[in-house]
């Protein structure tokens, strides 16, 4: 039997290799016998881990997530050092570097056969993100005045809004971007305002 930190560090390996593979081949490209093969594992090892291909690649998403919010980790601890000016500018090139980031899976996701798999990526995404900023209030921002029964919710939809408009215009000019944002942000608190 293995031990609990010898299962999760052949479970990890397994993840890294596939995300390996899914960036240099693409998701369709890469069969579990070429992640076993990349990790130096049996067939049979690999589903002691994971129960098919499906869920390891929603392991490797969840890197990407973990990615993401690491950056906006990093950007909310520069906050303070910043105008909130400054602010949505530098949010909106950290959002431009996940999406755009050049490599065949992530290339992938966005192919017609992996619609499924790129709205729960979204899904996860939007989810994780606004979890993260309901939890680490923006410093400076309180002009915005989101109302906060239903910060979370306000957020979640602007990010999926903000993903799916970049992916569809990836030229799209970050001030205008950031100006949609802002202007997002202020029409909620101006509604709350209004029923009030």
């Amino acid at each position: 039997m293995l031990r609990s930190n010898d299962t999760a560090k052949r479970s990890a390996e397994i993840v890294v290799a596939a995300r390996e593979l899914y960036e240099e081949k693409g998701l369709a490209h890469t069969s579990i016998q070429d992640i076993t093969n990349h990790v130096g594992v049996t067939r049979s090892l690999f589903y002691h881990y994971f129960q098919n291909k499906d869920e390891v690649t929603a392991a490797v998403l969840d890197q990407y997530i973990t990615d993401f919010l690491e950056a906006l980790r990093r950007w909310h601890e520069n906050q303070s050092q910043q105008s909130a000016e400054d602010s949505l500018p530098s949010m909106v090139k950290i959002m431009r570097q996940v999406l755009f980031e050049k490599n065949t899976f992530r290339l992938s996701l966005s192919a017609q056969e992996n619609a499924a798999l790129y709205l729960e990526f979204l899904n996860r995404f939007a989810s994780q993100s606004a979890a993260y900023l309901v939890a680490h209030p923006i410093e400076d921002h309180t002009k915005y005045g989101l109302p906060s029964d239903h910060l979370y919710e306000a957020f979640y939809v602007l990010i999926v809004g903000l993903v799916s408009y970049l992916r569809t215009h990836p030229d799209a000019d970050d001030e205008v971007l950031v100006d949609v944002v802002t202007r997002m942000l202020s029409a909620d608190a101006a509604a709350v305002e209004e029923v009030a």
